[in-house]
């Protein structure tokens, strides 16, 4: 049984693996004297939520409710509330919780911490269940809630807090973020064509690099890309070996690393952000004879987090999306499974939650 909270809240949740989504009443904590009370007004679906519904990792905790980029409007603080106010534009991404204290807490990077709570779907330090951003309204603790800033669209800004960390953070960790830097994209969807726009905004070179020819306009007339790479296309590929510092590989399906690892220069690196749901094959060899380096990357911390929205309304980047209304969260999800998006899906929560019930 959920645990029953004092302020009714209402969504969209699915209930066991078939990952239909449909209405949902549920709880939220009242306001404590550090929490931020908002409603919601856009929520981006990510592939994780599809992931998630379906219970593909094997953790879903049913009933399930999705979203963990999300913006909307403060309507209540608590009494020790300061970094915002009644009124102010936030978002919340995809952590609500950590324990504050450990040594990647103390190095903003909360999102390595072990007893990081995740938005939706993990299990609160009261005892609850943590719903997410497909619904009526949100409350979190101000630490982990981010300022909007004031260029920054609402809709097409809202995935930046997941897909646009889980880019930004990499090409700014591993050096990608210097000019001139030859940076690699794999995969051209809704974490890949945020990359693109983030490392172009650095002022690297940035090359797509997908399975096939159909985005190659798209990718460098739309989104500024420098080069496209067709990775099933043993030219091409050999044309290009050694020639990137770092390859950012987005792709959440099955798929050959080595490829990619023979492209990067010595020294290189491939930083893998996508979550497969199986392992992938590694030679060592091919690490051994270029010093080369496989790493991956989850999120990023709050601070840059918000680091990363400043920056992205400082260079107008926000994600390519298409904007729906709640009731058709379910046929969204088999066209994002189809991968039949440009680039991201978002919810039209404030204007169409209450009308889909």
């Amino acid at each position: 049984m959920a645990t029953e909270h004092p302020v009714k809240a209402f969504g969209w949740a699915a209930r066991d693996p078939s990952g239909h989504l449909s209405p949902f009443n549920f709880s939220r904590r009242a306001t404590g004297e550090k929490d931020v009370q908002f409603k919601v007004l856009y929520c981006g679906i990510c592939h994780s939520d599809l992931a998630m519904i379906k219970n593909e990792w094997g953790s879903t905790p049913y009933p399930i409710v999705p979203g963990h980029e999300f913006v909307g409007v403060v309507t209540e603080v608590g009494s020790k509330v300061t970094k915002v106010k009644v009124g102010d534009k936030v978002g919340v991404g995809c952590l609500v919780e950590s324990c504050r204290s450990c040594e990647m807490c103390t190095e903003d990077l909360e999102n390595y911490c072990p007893k990081m709570v995740l938005t939706y779907g993990n299990k609160h330090p009261d005892g609850s269940i943590t719903y997410g951003g497909y619904s009526d309204i949100m409350v979190a603790d101000e630490h982990f809630v981010l300022s909007w800033p004031e260029k920054l669209p609402l809709d097409a800004g809202a995935p930046l807090l997941c897909a646009g960390i889980t880019t930004y953070s990499p090409l700014r960790h591993f050096g990608l973020d210097k000019p001139g830097t030859h940076v690699g994209v794999v995969g051209l969807g809704g974490l890949g064509h945020v990359a693109v726009k983030f490392a172009k905004a650095f002022g690297a070179k940035v090359t797509v690099i997908s399975t096939s020819e159909s985005k190659k306009k798209e990718a460098i007339e739309k989104l500024g890309a420098d080069a496209f790479l067709v990775s099933r296309d043993p030219e091409q590929m050999q044309a290009a070996a050694g020639t990137m510092d770092g390859i950012i590989d987005t792709v959440s399906a099955v798929h050959a690393i080595m490829p990619l690892i023979n492209l990067i220069k010595s020294q290189g690196k491939l930083i893998c952000v996508g979550a497969p749901d199986k392992p992938v094959e590694l030679h060592t060899v091919a690490l051994l004879t270029g010093r080369k380096t496989v790493s991956g990357s989850c999120i990023g911390g709050l601070k840059e987090t918000q680091e990363m929205l400043d920056f992205a309304a400082e260079h107008n980047i926000a994600a390519d999306i298409e904007l729906i209304q709640m009731d058709y969260v379910n046929t969204a999800m088999e066209r994002l499974a189809k991968a039949d998006v440009r680039y991201r899906f978002v919810i039209d929560v404030g204007n169409t939650l209450s009308k889909s019930a």
